[in-house]
Protein backbone atom coordinates (compact mmCIF):
# COMPACT_ATOMS: atom_id res chain seq x y z
CA UNK A 1 0.00 0.00 0.00
CA UNK A 2 2.85 2.51 1.21
CA UNK A 3 5.86 3.38 2.85
CA UNK A 4 6.90 5.77 5.59
CA UNK A 5 9.78 7.19 6.85
CA UNK A 6 10.56 6.44 10.31
CA UNK A 7 13.47 7.98 12.51
CA UNK A 8 15.37 5.27 14.93
CA UNK A 9 17.11 7.05 17.86
CA UNK A 10 17.23 10.52 16.33
CA UNK A 11 19.65 9.02 14.16
CA UNK A 12 18.52 7.53 10.69
CA UNK A 13 15.93 6.49 9.21
CA UNK A 14 14.04 3.47 8.21
CA UNK A 15 11.32 2.68 5.85
CA UNK A 16 8.17 0.91 7.41
CA UNK A 17 5.86 -0.72 4.51
CA UNK A 18 2.56 -0.07 5.70
CA UNK A 19 0.22 -2.90 3.93
CA UNK A 20 -4.19 -3.39 3.95
CA UNK A 21 -6.88 -1.85 2.20
CA UNK A 22 -9.07 1.39 3.27
CA UNK A 23 -12.03 1.83 1.24
CA UNK A 24 -12.72 5.15 0.15
CA UNK A 25 -13.69 7.87 2.26
CA UNK A 26 -11.66 6.01 5.11
CA UNK A 27 -8.08 7.47 3.52
CA UNK A 28 -7.70 9.44 7.11
CA UNK A 29 -6.95 6.63 9.41
CA UNK A 30 -4.60 5.41 6.63
CA UNK A 31 -2.64 8.63 7.07
CA UNK A 32 -3.22 8.64 10.58
CA UNK A 33 -1.71 4.92 11.28
CA UNK A 34 1.88 6.07 8.80
CA UNK A 35 2.08 9.03 11.20
CA UNK A 36 1.98 6.70 14.09
CA UNK A 37 5.47 5.45 12.43
CA UNK A 38 6.69 8.50 11.32
CA UNK A 39 5.94 10.58 14.45
CA UNK A 40 4.65 8.51 17.31
CA UNK A 41 7.49 6.04 17.42
CA UNK A 42 5.08 3.12 16.14
CA UNK A 43 7.11 -0.71 15.97
CA UNK A 44 4.59 -2.50 14.34
CA UNK A 45 0.99 -2.58 14.85
CA UNK A 46 -2.27 -3.06 13.30
CA UNK A 47 -5.82 -1.43 13.08
CA UNK A 48 -9.24 -2.33 11.81
CA UNK A 49 -12.27 -0.88 11.56
CA UNK A 50 -15.76 -2.31 10.76
CA UNK A 51 -18.76 -0.36 10.40
CA UNK A 52 -22.23 -0.99 9.71
CA UNK A 53 -21.24 -5.13 9.80
CA UNK A 54 -18.33 -4.46 6.70
CA UNK A 55 -14.86 -3.84 7.30
CA UNK A 56 -13.59 -0.42 5.26
CA UNK A 57 -9.80 -0.62 6.89
CA UNK A 58 -7.70 -3.24 7.37
CA UNK A 59 -4.05 -1.89 8.03
CA UNK A 60 -0.76 -3.67 9.30
CA UNK A 61 2.82 -2.47 8.98
CA UNK A 62 5.79 -2.65 10.56
CA UNK A 63 7.94 -5.17 12.20
CA UNK A 64 6.35 -8.45 14.27
CA UNK A 65 8.44 -8.53 17.20
CA UNK A 66 8.60 -5.10 19.35
CA UNK A 67 12.23 -5.81 20.64
CA UNK A 68 13.34 -6.12 16.84
CA UNK A 69 12.48 -3.29 15.22
CA UNK A 70 16.43 -2.11 14.74
CA UNK A 71 17.42 -5.31 13.04
CA UNK A 72 17.80 -5.06 9.11
CA UNK A 73 16.66 -9.00 9.57
CA UNK A 74 13.54 -8.53 11.57
CA UNK A 75 10.52 -10.34 10.80
CA UNK A 76 7.52 -8.16 9.38
CA UNK A 77 4.27 -7.69 10.82
CA UNK A 78 1.98 -10.34 8.59
CA UNK A 79 -2.22 -10.09 8.41
CA UNK A 80 -2.46 -12.57 10.59
CA UNK A 81 0.01 -11.33 13.19
CA UNK A 82 -1.98 -11.16 16.61
CA UNK A 83 -0.34 -9.17 19.99
CA UNK A 84 -1.12 -9.10 23.49
CA UNK A 85 -3.63 -6.80 24.22
CA UNK A 86 -3.11 -6.15 27.97
CA UNK A 87 -6.33 -4.90 29.42
CA UNK A 88 -8.36 -4.47 26.37
CA UNK A 89 -9.15 -8.42 27.50
CA UNK A 90 -11.55 -6.87 29.94
CA UNK A 91 -14.02 -6.00 27.68
CA UNK A 92 -13.39 -9.56 25.53
CA UNK A 93 -14.06 -11.16 28.88
CA UNK A 94 -17.04 -9.03 29.77
CA UNK A 95 -19.15 -10.35 27.31
CA UNK A 96 -19.42 -13.73 28.89
CA UNK A 97 -21.49 -12.74 31.94
CA UNK A 98 -23.03 -10.17 29.87
CA UNK A 99 -24.40 -12.97 27.87
CA UNK A 100 -24.95 -15.51 30.01
CA UNK A 101 -27.11 -13.07 31.81
CA UNK A 102 -28.67 -12.31 28.46
CA UNK A 103 -29.55 -16.43 28.49
CA UNK A 104 -31.07 -16.33 31.83
CA UNK A 105 -28.11 -18.05 33.30
CA UNK A 106 -26.52 -15.07 35.48
CA UNK A 107 -28.46 -12.54 37.76
CA UNK A 108 -26.44 -9.37 37.73
CA UNK A 109 -27.82 -8.01 40.96
CA UNK A 110 -27.46 -11.89 42.46
CA UNK A 111 -24.43 -11.66 45.44
CA UNK A 112 -21.67 -13.14 44.27
CA UNK A 113 -21.88 -15.94 46.81
CA UNK A 114 -24.53 -17.62 45.19
CA UNK A 115 -22.71 -19.05 42.68
CA UNK A 116 -19.36 -19.24 44.33
CA UNK A 117 -19.74 -20.04 48.36
CA UNK A 118 -16.24 -19.56 49.01
CA UNK A 119 -16.68 -15.74 48.18
CA UNK A 120 -18.65 -14.67 50.76
CA UNK A 121 -16.00 -15.02 53.76
CA UNK A 122 -14.13 -11.25 55.05
CA UNK A 123 -17.37 -9.87 54.45
CA UNK A 124 -18.35 -10.34 50.81
CA UNK A 125 -21.58 -11.45 51.43
CA UNK A 126 -23.63 -8.68 50.04
CA UNK A 127 -20.82 -8.08 46.82
CA UNK A 128 -22.98 -8.72 43.90
CA UNK A 129 -22.04 -9.87 40.14
CA UNK A 130 -22.38 -6.06 38.92
CA UNK A 131 -19.80 -5.21 41.33
CA UNK A 132 -17.31 -7.27 39.79
CA UNK A 133 -18.34 -6.03 35.86
CA UNK A 134 -18.12 -1.98 37.50
CA UNK A 135 -14.89 -2.59 39.95
CA UNK A 136 -17.02 -1.61 42.68
CA UNK A 137 -16.31 -4.88 44.81
CA UNK A 138 -13.59 -3.17 46.45
CA UNK A 139 -10.82 -5.77 45.80
CA UNK A 140 -8.16 -4.35 43.43
CA UNK A 141 -4.98 -5.41 45.68
CA UNK A 142 -4.29 -8.66 47.19
CA UNK A 143 -2.60 -8.44 51.07
CA UNK A 144 -0.11 -11.00 49.77
CA UNK A 145 0.61 -10.65 45.90
CA UNK A 146 1.35 -14.14 43.54
CA UNK A 147 3.36 -15.06 42.01
CA UNK A 148 3.46 -15.65 38.06
CA UNK A 149 3.37 -19.18 38.55
CA UNK A 150 0.59 -18.90 41.03
CA UNK A 151 -1.26 -16.39 38.66
CA UNK A 152 -1.74 -18.54 35.81
CA UNK A 153 -2.25 -21.86 38.05
CA UNK A 154 -6.17 -21.83 37.96
CA UNK A 155 -6.20 -21.79 41.39
CA UNK A 156 -4.35 -19.82 43.94
CA UNK A 157 -6.06 -16.40 41.89
CA UNK A 158 -9.83 -17.55 43.15
CA UNK A 159 -8.80 -18.81 46.35
CA UNK A 160 -6.76 -15.52 46.87
CA UNK A 161 -9.67 -13.06 45.92
CA UNK A 162 -12.39 -15.56 47.79
CA UNK A 163 -10.43 -14.93 51.51
CA UNK A 164 -9.28 -10.92 50.80
CA UNK A 165 -10.58 -8.60 52.25
CA UNK A 166 -12.69 -5.63 50.75
CA UNK A 167 -10.54 -2.27 50.80
CA UNK A 168 -13.91 -0.09 50.83
CA UNK A 169 -17.34 -0.84 51.35
CA UNK A 170 -18.41 -3.12 48.46
CA UNK A 171 -20.87 -0.98 45.81
CA UNK A 172 -20.23 2.04 47.93
CA UNK A 173 -17.15 3.23 45.58
CA UNK A 174 -14.83 2.30 42.20
CA UNK A 175 -11.51 1.22 41.81
CA UNK A 176 -10.14 -0.39 38.58
CA UNK A 177 -9.14 -4.21 39.75
CA UNK A 178 -6.10 -3.96 37.21
CA UNK A 179 -4.95 -7.92 37.95
CA UNK A 180 -7.86 -9.02 40.10
CA UNK A 181 -10.66 -8.71 37.75
CA UNK A 182 -8.78 -11.82 36.38
CA UNK A 183 -9.75 -14.32 39.35
CA UNK A 184 -13.05 -12.88 39.78
CA UNK A 185 -14.37 -12.88 36.48
CA UNK A 186 -12.43 -16.30 35.50
CA UNK A 187 -13.53 -17.87 38.29
CA UNK A 188 -17.64 -16.65 38.72
CA UNK A 189 -18.07 -17.99 35.10
CA UNK A 190 -16.40 -21.08 35.70
CA UNK A 191 -18.94 -21.75 38.75
CA UNK A 192 -22.13 -20.93 36.61
CA UNK A 193 -20.98 -22.94 33.29
CA UNK A 194 -18.85 -25.43 34.41
CA UNK A 195 -16.69 -24.14 31.51
CA UNK A 196 -13.34 -21.55 31.72
CA UNK A 197 -14.06 -18.07 30.83
CA UNK A 198 -11.92 -18.56 27.56
CA UNK A 199 -13.03 -21.88 26.48
CA UNK A 200 -16.16 -20.01 26.43
CA UNK A 201 -14.90 -17.73 24.19
CA UNK A 202 -13.49 -19.81 22.04
CA UNK A 203 -16.43 -22.11 21.82
CA UNK A 204 -19.30 -19.39 21.72
CA UNK A 205 -17.62 -16.40 19.90
CA UNK A 206 -14.13 -17.02 18.51
CA UNK A 207 -14.82 -20.24 16.67
CA UNK A 208 -18.59 -18.92 14.87
CA UNK A 209 -17.27 -15.76 14.13
CA UNK A 210 -14.10 -16.43 12.44
CA UNK A 211 -12.11 -14.63 15.02
CA UNK A 212 -8.18 -14.67 16.13
CA UNK A 213 -8.69 -13.79 19.40
CA UNK A 214 -8.16 -16.22 22.84
CA UNK A 215 -8.03 -15.72 25.61
CA UNK A 216 -5.38 -18.97 26.68
CA UNK A 217 -2.96 -19.16 23.64
CA UNK A 218 -3.77 -22.66 21.54
CA UNK A 219 0.18 -23.71 21.17
CA UNK A 220 -1.27 -24.01 17.62
CA UNK A 221 -0.97 -20.20 17.04
CA UNK A 222 2.08 -19.66 18.97
CA UNK A 223 4.08 -18.59 16.04
CA UNK A 224 2.05 -15.95 15.02
CA UNK A 225 2.54 -13.76 17.84
CA UNK A 226 4.75 -10.96 18.30
CA UNK A 227 6.38 -10.16 21.14
CA UNK A 228 6.01 -6.50 23.31
CA UNK A 229 8.58 -4.21 24.02
CA UNK A 230 8.43 -1.35 25.95
CA UNK A 231 8.34 2.14 24.04
CA UNK A 232 9.13 5.70 25.07
CA UNK A 233 6.58 8.06 24.60
CA UNK A 234 7.76 11.08 22.02
CA UNK A 235 6.94 14.20 23.39
CA UNK A 236 3.77 16.12 22.51
CA UNK A 237 3.94 19.25 19.99
CA UNK A 238 3.49 22.64 21.74
CA UNK A 239 0.06 23.72 22.50
CA UNK A 240 -0.96 20.45 20.82
CA UNK A 241 -2.95 19.40 24.64
CA UNK A 242 -2.29 16.10 24.64
CA UNK A 243 -0.98 14.74 27.85
CA UNK A 244 1.54 11.96 27.22
CA UNK A 245 3.06 11.62 30.50
CA UNK A 246 1.13 11.41 33.89
CA UNK A 247 0.44 13.96 36.21
CA UNK A 248 3.15 14.10 38.95
CA UNK A 249 0.38 12.67 41.85
CA UNK A 250 -1.16 9.82 39.69
CA UNK A 251 3.06 8.99 38.32
CA UNK A 252 3.56 8.93 42.52
CA UNK A 253 1.38 6.79 43.03
CA UNK A 254 2.94 4.45 40.78
CA UNK A 255 6.13 4.73 42.22
CA UNK A 256 5.01 4.39 46.17
CA UNK A 257 4.87 0.84 46.80
CA UNK A 258 2.84 1.06 49.27
CA UNK A 259 -0.14 2.86 47.17
CA UNK A 260 -3.24 1.06 45.84
CA UNK A 261 -2.43 1.88 42.72
CA UNK A 262 1.07 0.47 43.06
CA UNK A 263 -0.84 -2.48 44.90
CA UNK A 264 -3.10 -3.21 41.91
CA UNK A 265 -1.22 -3.42 39.25
CA UNK A 266 1.43 -5.75 41.37
CA UNK A 267 -0.96 -8.23 42.54
CA UNK A 268 1.15 -10.39 40.58
CA UNK A 269 4.92 -9.85 41.70
CA UNK A 270 7.13 -9.80 40.04
CA UNK A 271 5.46 -8.98 37.09
CA UNK A 272 5.29 -12.07 34.72
CA UNK A 273 7.15 -12.05 31.51
CA UNK A 274 4.34 -11.46 28.74
CA UNK A 275 6.55 -12.71 26.10
CA UNK A 276 6.65 -16.03 27.68
CA UNK A 277 4.47 -18.86 26.48
CA UNK A 278 3.29 -19.75 29.66
CA UNK A 279 1.84 -16.47 30.06
CA UNK A 280 0.47 -16.18 26.68
CA UNK A 281 -1.31 -19.88 27.15
CA UNK A 282 -2.68 -18.81 30.60
CA UNK A 283 -6.50 -17.69 31.52
CA UNK A 284 -6.40 -14.33 32.17
CA UNK A 285 -9.65 -12.53 31.68
CA UNK A 286 -7.78 -9.29 32.90
CA UNK A 287 -4.58 -8.33 30.31
CA UNK A 288 -3.55 -11.64 28.37
CA UNK A 289 -5.54 -12.40 25.74
CA UNK A 290 -4.40 -11.91 22.69
CA UNK A 291 -5.93 -10.87 19.32
CA UNK A 292 -5.45 -9.13 15.35
CA UNK A 293 -6.90 -5.70 15.51
CA UNK A 294 -9.29 -7.24 12.62
CA UNK A 295 -11.15 -9.77 15.26
CA UNK A 296 -11.36 -7.05 17.89
CA UNK A 297 -13.41 -4.81 15.52
CA UNK A 298 -15.55 -7.78 14.03
CA UNK A 299 -16.09 -8.86 17.58
CA UNK A 300 -17.13 -5.79 19.05
CA UNK A 301 -18.76 -5.30 15.42
CA UNK A 302 -20.54 -8.33 15.94
CA UNK A 303 -22.22 -6.64 19.44
CA UNK A 304 -23.68 -3.97 17.49
CA UNK A 305 -24.89 -5.56 14.34
CA UNK A 306 -24.97 -8.32 12.29
CA UNK A 307 -21.79 -9.70 10.71
CA UNK A 308 -21.66 -11.58 7.63
CA UNK A 309 -25.03 -13.47 8.04
CA UNK A 310 -24.15 -13.55 11.83
CA UNK A 311 -26.79 -12.49 14.04
CA UNK A 312 -25.94 -9.65 16.61
CA UNK A 313 -24.58 -10.75 19.83
CA UNK A 314 -26.13 -8.19 22.43
CA UNK A 315 -29.85 -7.88 22.31
CA UNK A 316 -30.99 -3.86 23.19
CA UNK A 317 -31.24 -4.77 26.81
CA UNK A 318 -27.97 -6.25 27.31
CA UNK A 319 -26.45 -2.95 24.87
CA UNK A 320 -27.91 -0.76 27.61
CA UNK A 321 -26.07 -2.67 29.99
CA UNK A 322 -22.84 -2.36 28.56
CA UNK A 323 -23.07 1.18 27.92
CA UNK A 324 -25.36 2.62 30.62
CA UNK A 325 -22.93 4.29 33.28
CA UNK A 326 -22.44 2.03 36.67
CA UNK A 327 -19.24 3.70 38.08
CA UNK A 328 -18.28 7.63 37.46
CA UNK A 329 -15.56 9.93 39.29
CA UNK A 330 -12.23 9.91 40.91
CA UNK A 331 -11.46 6.22 40.54
CA UNK A 332 -9.26 5.06 43.51
CA UNK A 333 -6.99 2.76 41.82
CA UNK A 334 -6.33 4.91 38.99
CA UNK A 335 -6.88 8.18 40.19
CA UNK A 336 -8.33 9.78 37.78
CA UNK A 337 -12.11 10.62 36.53
CA UNK A 338 -13.23 7.41 34.92
CA UNK A 339 -16.76 5.78 33.74
CA UNK A 340 -17.82 2.36 33.82
CA UNK A 341 -20.55 0.27 32.33
CA UNK A 342 -21.13 -3.40 33.08
CA UNK A 343 -17.65 -4.49 32.16
CA UNK A 344 -16.73 -1.58 29.61
CA UNK A 345 -15.03 1.64 29.87
CA UNK A 346 -17.33 4.53 28.36
CA UNK A 347 -16.35 7.29 26.57
CA UNK A 348 -14.72 10.39 28.75
CA UNK A 349 -11.64 12.41 29.39
CA UNK A 350 -9.43 9.32 30.89
CA UNK A 351 -10.33 7.42 27.97
CA UNK A 352 -12.30 9.00 24.68
CA UNK A 353 -13.55 6.66 22.34
CA UNK A 354 -15.38 7.11 19.39
CA UNK A 355 -18.42 9.39 20.98
CA UNK A 356 -20.03 9.61 23.56
CA UNK A 357 -22.13 6.77 23.32
CA UNK A 358 -18.96 4.83 22.59
CA UNK A 359 -18.18 1.67 25.12
CA UNK A 360 -15.15 -0.26 25.12
CA UNK A 361 -11.92 -1.09 26.55
CA UNK A 362 -8.08 0.31 25.91
CA UNK A 363 -5.37 -2.00 27.02
CA UNK A 364 -2.44 -0.69 29.17
CA UNK A 365 0.53 0.53 27.03
CA UNK A 366 -1.64 1.00 23.48
CA UNK A 367 -4.17 -1.70 22.88
CA UNK A 368 -7.84 -0.55 22.20
CA UNK A 369 -11.14 -1.83 20.51
CA UNK A 370 -14.65 -0.07 21.39
CA UNK A 371 -17.68 0.05 19.02
CA UNK A 372 -20.20 2.97 19.01
CA UNK A 373 -23.97 2.20 18.35
CA UNK A 374 -25.15 5.15 16.61
CA UNK A 375 -22.33 5.40 14.28
CA UNK A 376 -22.17 1.90 13.34
CA UNK A 377 -18.21 2.01 14.15
CA UNK A 378 -16.45 -0.80 15.79
CA UNK A 379 -12.56 -0.39 16.11
CA UNK A 380 -9.61 -2.53 17.02
CA UNK A 381 -5.67 -1.40 17.82
CA UNK A 382 -2.88 -3.54 18.59
CA UNK A 383 0.77 -2.66 19.02
CA UNK A 384 4.03 -4.47 20.39
CA UNK A 385 5.06 -1.61 21.60
CA UNK A 386 4.26 -0.28 24.98
CA UNK A 387 3.69 3.25 26.26
CA UNK A 388 3.60 4.35 29.72
CA UNK A 389 -0.02 5.34 29.60
CA UNK A 390 -3.31 3.23 30.94
CA UNK A 391 -6.20 4.51 29.58
CA UNK A 392 -5.30 7.07 26.33
CA UNK A 393 -2.36 5.94 23.95
CA UNK A 394 -1.51 8.82 21.85
CA UNK A 395 -1.20 6.10 19.04
CA UNK A 396 -4.91 4.63 19.32
CA UNK A 397 -6.11 8.06 20.29
CA UNK A 398 -4.88 9.54 16.29
CA UNK A 399 -6.69 6.41 14.65
CA UNK A 400 -9.95 7.53 17.09
CA UNK A 401 -9.80 10.92 15.78
CA UNK A 402 -9.32 10.08 12.33
CA UNK A 403 -11.69 7.15 11.95
CA UNK A 404 -14.47 9.50 13.50
CA UNK A 405 -13.51 12.24 11.12
CA UNK A 406 -13.67 9.43 7.88
CA UNK A 407 -17.57 8.56 9.08
CA UNK A 408 -18.61 11.98 8.91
Amino acid sequence: MGHAKRRMNGKRETVVDVQGTVEDGFEPVRDAFVANFTGRGERGAAVAVYRHGRKVVDLWGGTKDGDASDAPDAAPWEAGTAQVIRSATKGIAALVPLLLHQRGQLDLDAPVGTYWPEFKAAGKERVLVRHLLTHRAGLPVLDTPLTPEQAIDGVSGPAAVAAQAPAWEPGTDHGYHAQTYSWLLGELVLRVTGRTLGSWIAEEISGPLGLDLWIGLPEAARSRVGRLAALDAPAAPAASGLRVRPKPAVADAYADPASLTSRAFGAISPAPDENAAAYRAAELPASAGIATARSLARCYAALIGAVDGHPRLFAPATLTLARTEESAGLDRTLLVNTRFGLGFMLHGPASPLLAPGSFGHPGRGGALACADPESGLAFGYVTNGMQRNVTADPRAQALLRATSRAAG
